[in-house]
């Protein structure tokens, strides 16, 4: 995500999918905002970087193609002693799932679902709420 997808006059974010090349636009939650600027003052190093979130270390810059969200939760995961069962979906996909499900929990319309997903129709946003 980079700085210019934040547009913090409507307060929403922009955002250039990779795999669909569609933008999705989301609205920027109090919480999420109030975050995000905490972040941006006091957290984040010093950089002429376009990218919001950036390595910690030096050089300050975006993450490496190696830095992905499946590496990280795979690390963190293993670090915290989490056992994931032999052929038990985890990692992005296991999150969106827990997302989905716990939407549809909710009352959130599948339509709307999917749009959080990212989804055109609500077809792809099934598999996520499959068991």
């Amino acid at each position: 995500m980079k700085l210019s997808d934040i547009k913090w006059q409507l307060k929403t974010i922009e955002i250039k999918q990779n795999k669909t090349k569609n933008t999705v636009i989301y609205p920027i939650l109090n919480d999420v905002g109030w975050a995000l600027i905490e972040y941006l003052k006091h957290a984040r190093p010093i950089s002429d970087s376009s990218y919001v979130f950036i390595r910690m270390n030096a050089p300050y810059e975006a993450f490496g193609k190696d830095a992905n969200l499946y590496s990280i939760i795979s690390k963190y995961t293993r670090l915290a002693g989490i056992k994931i069962p032999r052929g038990k979906r985890h990692g992005l996909h296991s999150l969106r799932h827990t997302l989905a499900s716990a939407l549809l929990e909710q009352g959130t319309p599948l339509p709307l679902i999917s749009e959080i997903l990212g989804h055109y129709t609500s077809k792809s946003t099934a598999i996520y709420l499959r068991d």
